[in-house]
């Protein structure tokens, strides 16, 4: 595992020791920025169920300004931080043990607002549309906010999402990305 592009390219990171955590392949990840970027001019980005942080750091190493990384495992914040440290990104990042929803809530409460958010949960987790739905209703989503969701491939998630439309699906054998754009309110 490694950082494909930007200011940390070909960094190495770490990754979660055990069973519990699978990375975003690298193949995945630069599918996902194709689809989503490549590179940023600032703003903030959310990993929620951060794992390695691997899309976070990826998305700071291409341009984009904070990160807050949110895992409710001990060795996943761990692995994030030192991962921070390894691509030289610590100084951009927050990095937080929490379960998610209660993150959001969290955040909300700092007026935070994020351009990008990853949310790559364990595949057996399916509230990914009530986490949208809070973090819409919460105040978190920027105006040309971007979801991105990595899920198994059999869950396929509604095409619109309170004021979330589905952009592009797209399946790699068992995973599967879904990208969510933040619609601007009928005026």
């Amino acid at each position: 595992m490694r950082v494909i592009s930007g200011s940390a390219k070909g960094r190495p990171l770490k990754a979660v020791p055990g069973m519990g955590t699978r990375p975003t392949t690298d193949k995945v990840k630069e599918a996902i920025f194709s689809m989503i970027g490549p590179y940023f001019t600032g703003g903030n980005v959310l990993d929620l169920f951060a794992g390695t942080g691997g899309l976070g750091i990826e998305a700071l190493s291409r341009g984009m300004e904070r990160a807050v990384f949110v895992d409710a495992d001990k060795k996943s914040v761990e692995v994030v931080a030192a991962n921070l440290q390894a691509a030289r990104l610590s100084e951009q990042a927050e990095v937080y043990r929490n379960d998610a929803s209660r993150a959001i809530k969290a955040l909300s409460k700092r007026d935070l607002q994020f351009e990008l958010i990853f949310l790559d949960p364990p595949y057996k987790m399916t509230a990914i549309e009530e986490l949208l739905h809070s973090m819409q209703e919460l105040g978190l989503l920027a105006d040309k906010a971007i979801a991105v969701v990595e899920h198994d491939a059999v869950n396929r998630y509604a095409d619109e999402i309170g004021g979330l439309a589905l952009r592009k699906r797209v399946e790699y054998g068992e995973i599967a990305v879904s990208v969510y754009d933040k619609v601007a309110p009928a005026t």
